[in-house]
């Protein structure tokens, strides 16, 4: 038993092992993992992907795959769970001991509601009956951001967002008060502003209930503003352990370092001897222009109900010069990868209604016929965020990156091809040994690279990268980000860069453009917006970014918005900043005005 002056050890791991049998051999996933965890602590674990992280963990909760084998002890409370029956499992995890898991869709049940997922560990380890356990479902879906809370606690898990089912996933985890949660990449889907405000949620249950947690996680951000202390995994063993604010100051390993130096930080432009962006001239000739860009999408609720319109963009202009970067940030449903799509005329047949004018080097792709458009594409490429949903699983790395020379370079012979793939390939920094590997045998960096490389062979005039690097790794995203900045001095590329990582966003751009509910809410060059931002969305979202400073992260000032965040499918969204005019019959939209020379805000009250 702790001592009075000593809190309760709510968790202690030692010599935890775990191999997996594979067909050619063991896979040696934990290496003689030892740790506690105190109640009301927050032990951060981090590392890249397959540093046994996750597996530690799984192995404690019994999740193990039926491949694997587990060694040592993980207790709880004093009550080793290894080896335990489901049964005497059962009685501990889902009620004393919860966890929320990377991938909601797979931990979700697809048959059952929303509602009953969350009161069904209410109703069997708390004993509430159906109608209190629903009534405090309810209530946990508000306190994650849910509007519509009666509509959505009905929804089954494929009709709401990779975001909003990781919030579902965190309000059932967190509503039995659990004495220990392990939370396992909790915030990885969720906005800057919902991350924020779950990351707060979490920390005030721990000092609530006195709840240990354990934060597993790669971003150092998240870990800065939550941890306690920290341990480091690599390969599957710990490489250093101490508290959060040692760590971050005076990292004792190499690997440590190397994490802390590939973290971005939305708070300045400190680069440690990695390549910026180069400057971009005043007068560089412009590639691509929008005016006016609108996309609606006409929707229907169910049989017979009233056909409602949502305004996905209403009303964007911008323009990107040739070797400049234009960021693009904003939560989800804000219009960024429509407004992709949009410039390049990708949006499915009938699937939305597309108004204003897209120019790329001064052709109207708007007005295009067909064959135009088919040979304007060898100036407009694409990078997607998950690199294995683009690339076809049956052909090889060779065949993926040339194969777009097959459709706008005929006259290249099968040789000629190969002999470019192989260029291109050393340009990304791929192994030219990997020409005839396929996706499934590459890493995900590996196969980032690969998408990169096949939007470049044809030497494009704009790529538009879309949450190109949110899926990888600490330091593996610092390399995508180092190629890009390169591969665009050295082309002269015209880059669209869309993400929801406001520190990757200030890395890579020359200017920023943030948006909501589809339209502008500020438009400035990087320096502009992450110095003096005007606009107060713009500010709630920099003060919700994680910053890799514990100190920083947690002194500073949260910039919270007041009210409730209106449905996209309310006309009165588009005065969320401007509500004197939201109940005005045909009141003019909030328009964008140069608060600086550059600088562009829509107009706000407030």
């Amino acid at each position: 038993m702790a001592s009075a002056s000593e809190p309760e050890t709510v968790l202690e791991i030692e010599n935890l092992d775990v191999r997996f049998d594979v067909y050619d051999g063991e896979v040696h996933a934990v290496r003689g993992v030892s740790l506690k965890i105190h109640a009301g602590e927050t032990l951060g674990v981090v590392g890249e992907s397959g540093s046994g992280k996750s597996q530690t963990f799984l192995a404690g909760m019994g999740l193990l795959a039926r491949n694997g084998r587990v060694g040592g002890a993980f207790s709880f409370k004093g009550q080793n769970l290894l080896g335990l029956r489901a049964a005497e499992l059962n009685k501990v995890r889902g009620s004393k001991i919860t966890m929320i898991f990377q991938d909601p869709l797979t931990a979700l049940t697809p048959h059952i509601r929303i509602g009953d997922q969350i009161a069904e560990p209410l109703r069997e380890h708390l004993g509430m009956t159906d109608q209190a356990a629903h009534k405090e479902a309810a209530e946990w879906l508000g306190r994650v951001r849910f509007s519509d809370i009666a509509r959505r606690m009905t929804q089954y898990p494929h009709e709401l967002s990779g975001g909003m089912r990781q919030r579902v996933m965190i309000a059932a985890a967190m509503a039995c008060r659990p004495a220990l949660l392990i939370a396992d990449e909790p915030t990885t889907a969720l906005d800057v502003t919902v991350q924020a405000e779950i990351l707060d949620l979490m920390d005030e249950l721990k000092r609530q209930t006195g709840t240990a947690m354990a934060l597993i996680t790669h971003d150092m951000g998240v870990i800065a503003r939550m941890a306690d202390r920290v341990c480091v995994m690599k390969d599957g063993a710990y490489v250093e352990e101490g508290p959060v604010a040692t760590i971050f100051t005076r990292p004792k390993s190499d690997y440590t370092q190397l994490l802390l130096a590939a973290v971005p930080r939305p708070d300045r432009d400190d680069r440690g001897g990695r390549p910026s962006p180069r400057p971009v001239a005043r007068d560089a000739p412009i590639v691509v222009e929008g005016r006016d860009i609108k996309v609606d999408f006409d929707l229907r609720g169910g049989f017979l109900s009233r056909k409602q319109t949502l305004h996905a963009v209403d009303g964007v202009n911008l323009f990107i010069r040739q070797g400049e970067t234009l960021g693009v940030v904003g939560e989800s449903g804000s219009g960024k990868s429509t407004l992709a799509r949009a410039i390049l005329q990708l949006l499915p047949l009938g699937a939305g209604a597309l108004s204003g004018t897209v120019t790329v080097l001064g052709r109207d792709l708007t007005a295009a016929d067909q064959a135009a458009l088919r040979a304007s594409r060898k100036d407009l490429q694409i990078v997607f965020q998950d690199p294995l949903a683009s690339l076809d699983p049956r052909m090889t790395i060779g065949e993926s990156i040339s194969e777009p020379l097959r459709v706008h370079q005929p006259g290249l012979d099968r040789a000629g091809r190969e002999a470019a793939a192989r260029a291109m390939m050393g340009e990304v920094g791929l192994a030219e040994g990997l020409i005839n590997r396929y996706p499934h045998e590459l890493s995900g960096g590996q196969n980032q690279r690969v998408g990169i490389a096949r939007a470049m062979i044809l030497k494009p005039k704009l790529v538009i990268c879309d949450e190109a690097v949110s899926a990888l790794d600490v330091s593996v995203r610092a390399q995508i980000i180092d190629l890009l900045i390169e591969l665009q001095k050295s082309m002269g590329l015209a880059m669209m860069f869309i993400s929801h990582d406001l520190a990757v966003v200030r890395e890579i751009s020359h200017r920023v453009m943030v948006m909501y509910l589809g339209r502008v809410m500020e438009l400035a060059s990087r320096e502009a917006l992450y110095g003096e931002p005007v606009h107060p969305y713009t500010r709630a979202l920099l003060s919700a970014a994680p910053i890799a400073d514990p100190t920083k992260a947690r002194l500073r000032e949260r910039i919270h918005l007041s009210g409730d965040q209106p449905s996209p499918l309310d006309p009165r969204s588009a005065f969320r900043f401007l509500p004197s005019r939201a109940d005005t019959p045909g009141a003019a939209l909030p328009q964008l005005k140069e608060v600086a020379p550059g600088h562009w805000a829509a107009e706000f009250e407030g």
